[in-house]
């Protein structure tokens, strides 16, 4: 996900002519959102399918908090603190700071390797029992150096090691209207299993089971931990905690269903109203634990309530689109005034167009494969943004000229999008000059992603390049010059 979302950031205004108008996380749910496997549950999206905030949830709040880049610092760890005796593992945070500090039970380990701007990595920490905390720093902006020190920082973050489940807790997420005996309205019932303590324990996985009396119907949740073997077992304890839609159940389908699993020791319900306005009255039991008990109360619709279970009322505490600029640029773009290649000049301007239904490509031989761009100015292009084609699967070995100085040479990575060049010691130049110097590599790393309304993703993206034949093909190019 911070992979991915970096991806966009890269493309944000401020940074040329050729960037994202904006964007918003549309759906909150498993879908097959920067996922596309066989099963929509707890596998992607940034909730889960009852709503309950993953991981990426919080990654993408610390990223996306702001009208183009983060205006509030945030950090997060990724995960648990509960492992077993001589754990020695990676721990990842996601922060806006510039550098990150790691804390176990306040002694710093480190700081962490930073990747793709928002994500730090700290390689191997030895796990204690007790709380993890990272604290983030900005650099100041005179002395390029960061502060260091449990206390203080830009943003901090703990998580604590929980203790043994021990209870069983109920929350209900209702409508805040209220609760309607229409026959239609739903509240969201949530279990965890927690601590002495009150910590949810990230480790449990146990079966719950819930009875209902009142108002209510029963809607029930979803799981996918596989407990047949366990069912037996508890039918033997108890079959009364069984019921006869708990065994047709009994794989990962909890639909209807009574007793369910918690994963990382959290589920959800559903529960409706009934036409007839009351109490509903829930509890919930497992194995070994404190039982927990809610009541609901649904409330009798008015005259003008009539469409208020159907239409939420709108949150706008977000406010206004800002009427100034909510950024500012940090790179501008260098025009294209003409250009030159080895083969096909003729097609040469569909490479700075600014249609990504177009290219240019060169005749397959590597003695043709260049093109030279010459600039409006003189101009120390230090970031080159290219969309390649085949760009998810297709990887090329290029070489860049500043005038006849080298400044770049690699391999361009397969991405969602375009491949950002950096120039480390960028020279100024009038034209900029870009070779490919070997057939283009093959990539994995996306696979062969297929829209839903069927057909790949884009039409360029999947067109091959003979084989054996180095071939240049770029469907759009952005010169940038930072801005100082």
């Amino acid at each position: 996900m911070v992979e991915r979302w970096h991806e966009y950031w890269l493309e944000r205004p401020g940074t040329g002519k050729r960037v994202s108008s904006g964007g918003v996380k549309i759906v909150f749910s498993d879908t097959n959102t920067h996922h596309r496997g066989e099963s929509n549950y707890r596998t992607s999206g940034v909730t889960d399918a009852m709503r309950i905030p993953k991981d990426a949830f919080y990654a993408h709040q610390v990223m996306w908090d702001g009208w183009v880049s983060p205006e509030k610092d945030r950090t997060y760890i990724i995960g648990h603190w509960n492992y077993e005796p001589g754990t020695v593992k990676p721990v990842y945070v996601v922060s806006t700071g510039d550098e990150v500090e790691l804390f176990v039970n306040d002694k710093s380990v480190g700081k962490g390797k930073r990747s793709y701007q928002w994500l730090f990595t700290f390689d191997s920490v030895r796990y204690e029992p007790g709380t993890l905390k990272a604290v983030s720093y900005k650099r100041n902006s005179k002395t390029n150096v960061a502060p260091s020190g449990a206390e203080g920082g830009a943003s901090s973050y703990t998580i604590e090691t929980a203790g043994q489940p021990y209870q069983l807790k109920l929350t209900a997420i209702e409508n805040p209207e209220g609760f309607k005996a229409d026959g239609a309205d739903m509240a969201l019932v949530q279990v965890e299993v927690l601590d002495r303590q009150g910590r949810r324990c990230p480790l449990a996985n146990q079966m719950v089971h819930f009875a209902m009396h009142g108002e209510g119907r029963w809607i029930g949740g979803i799981g996918t931990r596989n407990n047949a073997d366990y069912l037996k077992e508890s039918e033997k304890k108890d079959p009364s905690l069984l019921d006869s839609a708990n065994k047709k159940n009994s794989s990962d389908n909890y639909v209807g269903a009574m007793s369910l699993p918690v994963e990382c020791g959290v589920n959800r319900v559903l529960v409706r109203s009934t036409p007839t306005p009351g109490k509903i009255e829930l509890s919930v039991l497992a194995d070994g634990l404190r039982p927990a008990y809610l009541t609901l109360n649904t409330q009798q619709p008015q005259a003008d309530d009539v469409l208020s279970s159907l239409a939420l009322r709108p949150v706008l505490d977000r406010g206004e689109t800002p009427t100034s600029p909510s950024y500012s640029d940090s790179f501008v773009s260098v025009d294209i005034v003409s250009a030159k290649a080895g083969s096909n000049a003729e097609s040469l301007p569909n490479s700075f167009d600014d249609n990504e239904l177009t290219e240019w490509k060169s005749d397959g031989e590597r003695q043709n494969a260049w093109v030279s761009y010459q600039l409006a100015r003189k101009a120390t292009v230090s970031e080159i943004t290219l969309k390649l084609t085949g760009w998810r699967q297709k990887c090329y070995p290029l070489e860049i000229y500043a005038g006849k100085k080298k400044v770049w040479e690699g391999i361009t990575p397969a991405t969602l999008g375009y491949a950002h060049i950096t120039i480390d010691q960028p020279v100024a130049a009038k034209e900029l000059t870009i070779k490919m110097v070997a057939p283009v590599q093959n990539s994995q790393k996306f696979g062969q992603v297929k829209e839903l309304a069927g057909g790949v993703a884009n039409e360029l993206d999947r067109m091959k390049s003979e084989k054996g034949k180095t071939e240049l093909r770029i469907v759009e190019v952005d010169l940038l010059e930072a801005v100082r």
